[in-house]
């Protein structure tokens, strides 16, 4: 099964937790104190929501998959049709341990395709770990002309402009 993500930077948790959940008709699956996620079946979504985005609104959009199978498929497909995209394997973000592929659509939204492998307790782990209340770039792959600040930290650029030492 297939399931769309959506990843929401918003700049109160509990209020949106509460419209969300309403929305929804029930609370979410996982909830922290800077992030929170509904794992529906009906609709079939992965709906996130965070304080960790340096802009307000949608933060990614992506497709979740159950298998490194379909993982494959999707990442044939981007192969089939010239897409570039980038590979993160084991990567930890947003309180998950992910196998993924980020490529930007044509308006340079991010796009994740993902096979969760399991739940880590904080919202990055290892070498990016990043505190409460800090944004992290660890999980969205930014192309540089799309940073504000072209000093900026960016990580897993699908493209020609690839920071140095990205993913590695």
């Amino acid at each position: 099964m297939k399931r769309i993500h959506i990843h929401i930077a918003v700049n109160e948790l509990s209020t949106s937790i509460g419209f969300y959940s309403t929305i929804f008709g029930t609370s979410p699956t996982v909830e922290r104190n800077d992030y929170a996620k509904w794992q529906l079946s009906d609709p079939a979504v992965n709906f996130a929501i965070s304080t960790r985005g340096d802009t307000i609104g949608i933060n990614h959009l992506g497709m979740q998959v159950d298998s490194e199978e379909e993982l494959a498929e999707i990442a044939q497909r981007l192969d089939d049709a010239e897409i570039a995209y980038s590979k993160q394997q084991g990567a930890s973000c947003c309180y998950a341990h992910s196998n993924k592929h980020w490529a930007l659509d044509p308006q340079e939204i991010a796009w994740e395709s993902f096979h969760s492998l399991g739940e880590i307790s904080t919202f990055s782990d290892g070498a990016n770990a990043v505190t409460e209340g800090e944004p992290s770039s660890c999980c969205i792959p930014l192309n540089i002309s799309q940073s504000s600040d072209k000093t900026a930290s960016v990580c897993c650029v699908p493209n020609e402009n690839d920071a140095p030492a990205c993913c590695e």
